[in-house]
């Protein structure tokens, strides 16, 4: 594996980069989202931006307080969290599988050269960064790997990028830019592969289990503000979730040649609990199950690309155990991982910035989502003012333009009838803030009222 002792670039591809003529800063301000036209930076890095975790033991309990600074957690919650990591030996699986992802990527992308920064440790997105200006890069296009629009999963990692470039800019010297590579909920290089792990997780269950098994798409609960005020127009974090599920089922479908039932359930909530969250919670939602009369189900980690840490937690350790004491035969359904075609997909982004007159593949019915994020997408209902964010336009480079303020307000939960009930003959899948109609998503769902 090619990577240097900071976990983000090796020496020879340093110097790779250190030969390259006609190098120059782009400044801050510079257009930047369709490189590779005429007069515009081309893009000459990839950057890999993973959340993180920790290496050893003596990693986890800094590594906590990371996630938790200025968020009011007790010191007894951090603990108990810990002791999640202490049980897997003091490391989280995270580290690992972004090592992975990102060989598979150096392999794939050379001689472009790629980095990684974390959020939350070591190697730091400011490590990367500096790395990055050591070696001259100009411009370098952001892989941030959460599957679905929300503050938490794309914005704030922009921010994050902005943080980074500060401390970098206090040093005097020329900071690289960034361009963000599009949400990916509905290209076929992650669907395919998640439908091949359902698949999978499937022919685990006893052979008169199967059909009738229930797919539980699972991904991480938000706080509702957050989900109304995901994507350019709001609403999208469900939305992308609820046409993943309904495409994975589809291929699913298409290849056993018979439908399952599915639903779609949350994980991982945290926080205060007066501050709503998206519902049901995967527990409940096998609860529901049980009660109606199902036998097995498969839980479907959609909403995430490795087996880390919650995944091993809320999934492995405590969906699966609910289910076994309700009596549900259960399986949980792997993540793609560094999977050939995911790892594929991330090529074919990079190169639809590099080209913007590539095909943009998307499966579904919402097609592709933008490159570059408005000014108004994934914000923030409690204030107008906005944090800088990198990978985006200039002016939200400098912190200008407004949130949507107010959307949380008038986009409330819709909870009549629950989930999956029936309108007028019409199936409808109930979320936090969406009714959808779902014709012939669920088949074999009793009717609630």
């Amino acid at each position: 594996m090619r990577q240097s002792s900071a976990g983000t670039r090796g020496p020879a591809a340093a110097e790779r980069v250190a030969r390259r003529p006609g190098r120059g800063p782009v400044e801050r301000g510079e257009r930047t989202a369709g490189a590779g036209r005429p007069g515009e930076a081309e893009i000459d890095a990839v950057l890999l931006v993973t959340f993180g975790g920790p290496d050893e033991p003596a990693d986890v309990l800094p590594f906590l307080r990371n996630v938790t600074r200025g968020r009011g957690v007790p010191e007894e919650r951090i603990a108990q969290v810990a002791e999640h990591y202490h049980q897997l030996g003091g490391r989280s699986p995270i580290n690992d599988q972004s090592r992975e992802l990102l060989a598979a990527l150096r392999d794939e992308l050379a001689p472009l050269p790629v980095y990684w920064g974390n959020r939350n440790w070591r190697p730091y997105l400011r490590d990367a960064l500096a790395e990055m200006r050591a070696d001259g890069v100009r411009l370098a296009a952001c892989f941030i790997p959460s599957v679905f629009s929300t503050y938490s999963g794309c914005r704030q990692y922009r921010e994050n990028l902005a943080e980074a470039l500060d401390e970098l800019g206090a040093a005097g010297e020329p900071a690289p830019a960034f361009v963000k590579l599009r949400v990916f909920f509905n290209h076929p290089g992650f669907l395919e592969p998640m439908a091949d792990r359902v698949q999978a997780a499937l022919e685990t269950l006893p052979a008169d289990r199967r059909d009738g098994a229930h797919l539980v798409f699972v991904a991480h609960s938000v706080p509702r503000w957050q989900a109304v005020e995901s994507g350019p127009a709001g609403g999208a974090y469900e939305r992308q979730l609820l046409a993943a599920s309904r495409t994975v089922a589809r291929l699913l479908a298409e290849r056993r040649g018979r439908e399952q039932p599915w639903d779609v359930a949350y994980c991982s909530r945290s926080g205060s609990p007066r501050v709503p969250w998206l519902e049901p919670d995967v527990g409940d939602c096998l609860e529901r199950l049980a009660a109606e009369g199902a036998e097995s189900v498969v839980i479907v980690p959609i909403g995430f690309v490795s087996d880390h840490m919650e995944v091993i937690q809320d999934l492995d350790r405590e969906a699966l155990a609910r289910a076994g004491k309700l009596g549900l035969t259960a399986a949980r359904a792997g993540t793609v991982g560094a999977d050939p075609r995911f790892v594929q997909m991330i090529v074919e982004l990079v190169e639809e910035r590099r080209d913007p007159s590539r095909p943009r593949r998307a499966l579904g019915e919402l097609g592709s989502f933008p490159d570059v994020c408005p000014l108004d997408c994934c914000g923030s209902p409690a204030t107008e003012d906005r944090r800088p964010a990198m990978a985006g336009l200039p002016e939200d480079a400098l912190g200008r333009g407004r949130y949507r303020r107010g959307a949380a307000e008038r986009g409330g939960p819709a909870t009549a009838g629950g989930p999956g009930h029936s309108e007028d003959g019409r199936r409808v899948w109930r979320t936090g803030i969406l009714d959808e109609e779902l014709p012939d998503a669920r088949p074999g769902r009793p009717d609630r009222r």
